[in-house]
């Protein structure tokens, strides 16, 4: 079970790669939103599949470890950027300014993704991600809106 646990948490092992397992697991949600571009019901599925995933994985390992939000765990990156990039065009400079904008957020941490990521256990380490991934969002949709892309 424990491998279960840390292969989910991890993203794959993502959360493994040296120095930048955040930014390694950003990029890797923006290719998995590409694989899904169109396809807006498997597009939400895998978004509540892997937060659901996240937030059990997640709790789990952080008990184990007994640390709060162990740096391996970086499927909550992976959750946030599809929620950033959920419902805009697709594109290559739409989704590089995302990723720019959602590890911006993720790392500042403005209100309320600084409370969030106080609650206890796997709903802590995945939902300030969430919430960084809607200010994304909504940041994006406005300037696709704005660019005329819409």
């Amino acid at each position: 079970m424990e491998k279960i646990v840390l292969l989910t948490a991890t993203f794959f092992g993502i959360g493994y790669f040296p120095g930048i397992p955040g930014t390694a697991a950003t990029a890797a949600g923006v290719a998995l939103a590409f694989l899904l571009k169109g396809q807006a019901l498997a597009y939400a599925a895998v978004v509540f599949v892997l937060l659901a995933l996240g937030v059990w994985s997640s709790g789990r390992l952080e008990k184990t470890l007994n640390r709060k939000d162990p740096g391996i765990v970086v499927i909550d990156e992976v959750v946030g950027i599809l929620i950033a990039l959920a419902g805009v065009p697709l594109t290559w400079p739409v989704a590089i300014s995302g990723f720019f904008l959602f590890r911006a957020f993720d790392m500042f941490k403005i209100y309320p993704v600084n409370r969030l990521e106080a609650m206890p256990g796997g709903w802590g380490v995945m939902l300030d991600d969430v919430m960084a991934g809607v200010y994304t969002n909504i940041v994006l949709s406005i300037a696709v809106r704005w660019a005329g892309l819409v």
